[in-house]
């Protein structure tokens, strides 16, 4: 019966929660992003910490979107933890910075106790960053509990034995090229009415979508979402970056992976836009067999003049094939990776890079 029903909802079940899962507003969104950003810059250390950085030689890894569960049927996090465990003892390895950005334990849908009690490698992991005082963690709407429930402080004891502090932002400062430069780092959910502290949307996940989901075993986080042309809250995100000055924004919530403002699909369109313009007939071939292959009914070729390289997104670390993306800062580059869920040993891809210096940010 599972089986069966699975073949039959599973179409419309993804198609709803691509439709219902976020309902960002414009000015929502900009006032949260702005309000945030102003407030860690006035009071370092309350809501974010602002931190300096040398271009050349700090290194950070950010992730988001674990989602950790209680290994049943509605985890999404489950078939991605090799994957997770291997990049974190990379990371590690290689004095990386972790900067945790939210939806890190998924409290929606499950108690603390059963997340804490099935994720115990997972938090060993994460604590030797803790430990090296190398570790960030940054709350989202799924862990909203670190950032406003009185027991967290508890919680935080029992999982890293130690109360860190838990942050809605933050921001990294340098200079290229005598020009300052700031990431500014959240989790992304400030102004969607169906994230955003919103109750209805708790109770919905954790008592009718969670047993559905757990049920079918379904999981919406398909690495075909990264085909896509931006949703319409990562395009709010891009076009509230792109007014700032001499900044970066990174979030996560919407585990679609985006590199310079651009996903997969929309960075493959703009190579096809260039090679046109030089007339390269191989590579216009090239790029339009790509393109078909991964063409979403009903999508055409967006307007990509005027774009900034000002917006980028994690993506998650829940996808349903294992694998899982971050964002890397380190050797003055930033870049789109992956790691491998399948297969015998986790492997890292960078998928995309590009130098700070080169980012087109006015």
């Amino acid at each position: 019966m599972r089986r069966f029903l699975q073949r039959l909802l599973y179409k419309p079940v993804i198609r709803l929660t691509a439709k219902f899962s976020s309902r960002p507003k414009k000015e929502r969104v900009y006032k949260a992003l702005s309000k945030l950003h102003k407030a860690i810059l006035a009071e370092p250390g309350k809501k974010g910490k602002v931190v300096s950085f040398d271009v050349q030689s700090d290194r950070f890894i950010i992730l988001s979107d674990q989602h950790k569960g209680a290994r049943d049927g509605a985890d999404m996090f489950a078939g991605c933890e090799k994957a997770y465990l291997s990049a974190l003892e990379y990371y590690f390895e290689n004095k990386f910075t972790y900067i945790n950005l939210g939806d890190s334990e998924e409290l929606w849908e499950n108690l603390f106790v059963s997340v804490k009690r099935h994720n115990k490698a997972t938090f060993k992991q994460e604590k030797k960053f803790i430990q090296q005082d190398a570790f960030i963690k940054i709350f989202g709407n799924h862990d909203l509990y670190w950032g406003n429930d009185p027991l967290a402080t508890v919680s935080l004891m029992q999982i890293y034995d130690k109360a860190i502090r838990i942050y809605e932002g933050i921001i990294l400062q340098t200079t290229i090229n005598n020009k300052p430069l700031s990431v500014f780092m959240t989790h992304g959910h400030q102004g969607d009415l169906q994230s955003d502290g919103n109750w209805f949307s708790k109770w919905f996940v954790s008592d009718i979508w969670g047993p559905i989901q757990g049920y079918l075993h379904i999981n919406p986080n398909t690495p075909a979402f990264n085909n896509q042309l931006k949703t319409d809250h990562n395009r709010m995100m891009y076009e509230w970056s792109s007014k700032q000055q001499d900044m970066l924004l990174i979030t996560g919530h919407t585990h679609q992976p985006v590199f310079r403002s651009f996903t997969h699909l929309e960075s493959l369109y703009e190579a096809l836009s260039d090679a046109k313009k030089i007339q390269d007939t191989a590579r216009i071939q090239e790029l339009e067999e790509k393109i078909t292959s991964l063409h979403i009914e009903g999508e055409k070729m967006p307007d990509f003049n005027g774009y900034l390289d000002t917006y980028f997104n994690t993506g998650c670390c829940c996808f349903d094939d294992g694998d899982i993306t971050g964002i890397e800062i380190a050797e003055g580059f930033i870049r789109l990776i992956k790691w491998t869920g399948s297969g015998k040993a986790s492997k890292r891809y960078v998928l995309e890079e590009c130098k700070l210096e080169e980012l087109r940010l006015e």
